[in-house]
This record gives C-alpha cells, sequence and structure tokens, in this order.
C-alpha cells in the first residue's frame, strides 16, 4: 500500500479513535436479471499479487456458476454495479465516503452499509460474499484491508481488481473492468449500454476539455492538519496521471520515488496545487496555503491556482473521475463554461 493509502488509512484511524472513506439503469426485475446457467463457467482474466508487494501479476477468475452475493469495498464499487443494475446482490459497502452519483443514490441509500471507513477481512468474510470487488490496494491483510487474493480464493470467494487501479491502469480500463463485471454477472446488455452511455459523456467532456489553452504542471498535496504539508507524487500512478492529462495538466512529480519535501515543492514551482479535500473544505485549504510564507514564493501561490478534490474523485480508479475532472475544468476555466 502506498504512502497516501497509509496516510488516509491514518487519518481515518485519528477519527475513529476521536469518536470512539438513472434509476432505470438500476432496475433489476425481481433480482433475477442474468439469470442463465448456460452462460457458467466464465473465466475472466484479473489480478494477484503477494501480500505487501507491489507486483501484479495476472491470476484468471473462475465462476462456475452466477455470484449472487457481491461485497463492494467502497461506495464508488457499489455505485458501478448499481449501473449494471446489480442491486440486489450487494450484500455489504465498505469506505461510505466521498460525493455521491446522485443518478444512482437512491438505490445506494437502500444497501448495507458495513462502515463509514475501510473495513477489515472478518467483516467482508461476514457478508458471505461469492465475491468481492474492489480497487487492488484494499486487497491486503490489515485493518482497513479485505485480505489478500490468493487468501479469499483459497476460502472459495472470487474476486475482481479494477484494472484501473493498478499499475498500468488509465481510464480506459474502466470500460474494460465494466465488460468484464457484465460477463462476470451475465448483464452484458446492461454493462455495454453503461459503457456507451459513458463514452459519449467522456467524447463531450474531453471535447470542452481540448480548448484549454496549454499544458500546465501540477503538484498534489495531502493536508491532515492545514499547518503541515504532504507532497504524494504518485509515482505508479498511472490511472490518476493519465487522468489529470485529459485537463491539460502533468504531474510534475510523476516520475520521483520516495518522500519529496516541502523545500523541493517550492523549488519544483509547479504551475498548480490540488489538495485532497478531507477534514477541511476548500476554502481553509486555499487560505492556509495561501498564507504559508514557505510557499510565498510559488507561483500557484501568487497566481491564486489552488484546487481541490474529493477523495473518491482521485482514487477510486472509478467513471467518476469525469465528475472531478470535469468540475476542476470549470474552476479553472469559468470562460468554457458559460
Amino acid at each position: 500500500m502506498n504512502k497516501l493509502k497509509v496516510l488516509v488509512a491514518g487519518s481515518l484511524a485519528m477519527v475513529l479513535l476521536i469518536a470512539g472513506c438513472g434509476s432505470s439503469a438500476t432496475e433489476e426485475s425481481d433480482g433475477k436479471a442474468g439469470s442463465n446457467p448456460s452462460h457458467y463457467p466464465v473465466t475472466v482474466h484479473n489480478y494477484t499479487k503477494a501480500e505487501g508487494s507491489a507486483e501484479w501479476h495476472g491470476k484468471d477468475q473462475v465462476f462456475q456458476k452466477e455470484p449472487k452475493r457481491i461485497m463492494a469495498t467502497t461506495r464508488t464499487v457499489a455505485e458501478l454495479l448499481l449501473h449494471l443494475g446489480l442491486k440486489n446482490r450487494i450484500v455489504g459497502v465498505g469506505g461510505d465516503f466521498g460525493t455521491p452519483d446522485k443518478s444512482v443514490s437512491s438505490d445506494y441509500e437502500s444497501l448495507k452499509k458495513l462502515s463509514h471507513f475501510y473495513v477489515g477481512k472478518e467483516a467482508a468474510i461476514g457478508t458471505n460474499p461469492d465475491i468481492i470487488v474492489s480497487r487492488g490496494g484494499l486487497f491486503e491483510n490489515a485493518d482497513w484491508g479485505v485480505g489478500t487474493i490468493d487468501s479469499l480464493n483459497n476460502m472459495g470467494i472470487g474476486t475482481y481488481v479494477l484494472e484501473s487501479s493498478i499499475p498500468g491502469g488509465s481510464f480506459d480500463s474502466i470500460y474494460t473492468d465494466i465488460r468484464n463485471l457484465g460477463k462476470i454477472f451475465n448483464v452484458q446488455d446492461r454493462a455495454q449500454a453503461f459503457s456507451d452511455q459513458l463514452k459519449e459523456r467522456q467524447k463531450k467532456i474531453t471535447s470542452k476539455l481540448s480548448k484549454i489553452p496549454r499544458t500546465q504542471s501540477f503538484a498534489y498535496l495531502h493536508m491532515s492538519d492545514l499547518n503541515n504539508i504532504y507532497v504524494y507524487p504518485a509515482y505508479g500512478e498511472t490511472f490518476f496521471n493519465k487522468a489529470f492529462q485529459m485537463v491539460k495538466l502533468n504531474n510534475i512529480f510523476a516520475h520521483k520515488r520516495g518522500d519529496i519535501s516541502v523545500e523541493t515543492l517550492v523549488q519544483s514551482d509547479p504551475d498548480v496545487l490540488i489538495v485532497l479535500e478531507w477534514h477541511h473544505n476548500r476554502d481553509e485549504i486555499r487560505k492556509a496555503l495561501y498564507n504559508n510564507p514557505k510557499l510565498s514564493s510559488m507561483k500557484a501561490i501568487k497566481n491564486r491556482q489552488v484546487y481541490t478534490m474529493d477523495y473518491n474523485y482521485l482514487f477510486s480508479y472509478s467513471y467518476n473521475t469525469l465528475d472531478g475532472l470535469e468540475q476542476l475544468a470549470k474552476d479553472m476555466y469559468p470562460d468554457l463554461y458559460h
């Protein structure tokens, strides 16, 4: 798990200690949509990795029959499944935080939420799932992870890792994920319809974004404490880095491993700063950065080029990244959206 995810997991743990992350598209006729025994067995190419490793390897997932019980590790995974008409199969959702997809909000609210935060293996397998669908980083043996893929498979639980979430992934990987999930659950028609809808929306958004006048550099920051800045280089985060290229932003630290100091940030002097919205709202974040004397020489500060984004837009590795990018473009280039 990369340092950002550890940092976020740590932030979640602190919160826990203080307290004691189209209706027609989601309708399913009597929960029987996709029932077709002759469709199975189904084999889908997917991935696995050793515990604690960053190296992913191919591993086929074979489904002898239709998976009836799905555990979704995050809100965004559940929302994707809802777009495929799978509401009645989702038996538990972890990571119930972030900006909602309003088009499936009614169905989402009816689902069983396991926790506002990420859940561990015990809670995940407690839903008695046939399959766990998740981004790759949550398949770990940890308080915030549902267990390794191999250990879950050895228990007879199927897994699906979002291809978009592993190194090499891109926004186009989402279409592979939708196609694979359609095949796993025998809802290919719904999967194709959602892909077509999403591609059309992506085309309209990227057409608008193509009018952005020039490519700029950016750095990504995380601030649990408004007085402390953590620079996340996003090395190897191909989905993250390629997504920002849609709005003509290049991550200035994309090829840097390890920690990035505030001094290095200032010396590198990116055009734009992107900050995760987590503990603080955008006004608090921007005020803190604009008033930070250590950053006063940076052009992003002088030019008031600090923007915030929801965590799920950045690290859900899902279709709603388009929402985040479009909102970012509206903030940066309001003239494009008259």
